[in-house]
């Protein structure tokens, strides 16, 4: 299995440059969904699109377990600033999450898996999904879709830019976060700035609605929960003299612990209504619940350290830490027990980069690594679960 895999490292490398050149967003990943097909259609595999692009496949024939590995498409809306000849050609979107590495790997651990289907305790179905980044996440259509009828566990792999390539980071129980999306708008009275007490001051009750949320949640919830509102828009007039009539402030609402996400949507628009009210502004919430934590199967989680261990040595088996980062992952083990693991793609001696971020750059190594892991994780399952 091994073998097959550094058999078309090559052809790895050139289809995440393809992907990395071309990205597209969430609900868009058409071209993507077509490249990934083409190659699994030239070993003899058919693959069935996803209803909103993407795809999934099965691979084998034997009885015994159906193992599910899953790798994500989607780019996101930020402009492409690493100067590569492979650098993304549509403008204002760029992979720079790393999942053009992440469907490259998973198509490398499929490529080889079929050269020896006919020989495995079980059977493979790898799922290609679209709309990581946005929330509640493509993962909840690709359930829909029947993406784990009849799967008995789950695997994936994330980039983790600050891991060295040659390791994964592993973790069992909480691996991630939980994540919402926050959106406000605000409407009241505006006039001239010399007659604040003739309006309703909406920049002023902004300015409290976004130092004063964060504030209140932080007393309100468990500190343990770890709760983290951070606004990435905040909008208000266009005159120095004009106090405006609306205002918007868009942001995350982050948590470590599943229990108060499940208490969290409430609470919120409860706390704005307080903190706006004494300046009679009218806010309008929009909050959408994004994803719950990542949460890795104690199970899962030793067959994929073993199959860490077992293609890159017990050293490459390295402990990581909980973050504060959604994963559209979490849906998927809500229903079925697996595991995800940090891949490393940083160069050794080399920058440490940011996810999210336009120079995001990813040591190419990891992608054999991690099609090798993925294989190893499904092969030891099949075993592990007989």
């Amino acid at each position: 299995m091994l073998a097959g895999v550094d058999a078309v490292s090559d052809q790895l490398i050139e289809v995440r440059r393809d992907l990395h050149a071309h990205p597209e967003l969430s609900w868009t990943e058409e071209r993507t969904s077509s490249v990934i097909a083409k190659r699994l259609d030239q070993v003899g595999l058919v693959p069935t699109p996803l209803p909103r692009n993407g795809l999934m496949v099965d691979i084998g024939t034997q009885p015994g377990p159906l193992v599910a590995l899953r790798a994500d498409l989607d780019a996101l809306p930020v402009d492409d600033r690493t100067g590569d000849p492979w650098a993304s050609t549509v403008q204002g979107v760029a992979h720079a999450c790393g999942h053009d590495l992440h469907a490259s790997a998973l198509l490398g651990a499929g490529l080889a898996l079929a050269g020896i289907a006919d020989r495995m305790p079980g059977r493979v179905r790898l799922i290609f999904q679209p709309a990581e980044e946005v929330m509640p996440g493509g993962a909840l259509m690709a359930i829909e879709a029947g993406a784990l009828d009849g799967v008995s566990r789950i695997f994936g792999l994330h980039a983790d830019p600050a891991t060295d390539v040659g390791t994964v980071g592993l973790r069992e129980g909480p691996l991630t976060g939980a994540a919402d999306s926050l959106d406000v708008l605000l409407d009241g009275k505006g006039g001239h700035t010399s007659r604040p007490h003739l309006t309703e001051d909406l920049t002023f009750a902004l300015g409290k609605l976004v130092t004063e949320l964060p504030a209140v949640l932080s007393r309100r919830l468990d500190p343990r929960a770890g709760v983290s509102v951070v606004w990435g828009i905040v909008r208000s007039g266009s005159a120095v003299n004009v106090i405006p009539s609306t205002g918007r402030a868009g942001g995350t609402v982050r948590m470590l612990d599943a229990v108060a996400w499940a208490e969290a949507e409430e609470l919120v628009r409860d706390t704005i209504e307080q903190i706006v009210e004494p300046y009679g502004v009218e806010p309008t919430v929009t909050y959408v619940r994004g994803v719950p934590p990542v949460v890795n199967e104690h199970r899962s989680t030793v067959i994929l350290g073993k199959a860490v261990e077992a293609v890159l040595g017990e050293e490459a088996n390295v402990a990581t830490t909980q973050s504060l980062g959604g994963e559209d992952f979490a849906w998927y083990l809500e229903s079925v027990p697996g595991a995800m693991g940090r891949l490393g793609t940083r160069t050794p001696g080399g920058p440490t980069y940011d996810l999210h971020q336009g120079d995001l750059r990813v040591d190419e190594r990891a992608i054999s690594v991690g099609a090798k892991v993925l294989a190893a994780a499904a092969l030891k399952s099949m075993v592990t679960d007989r």
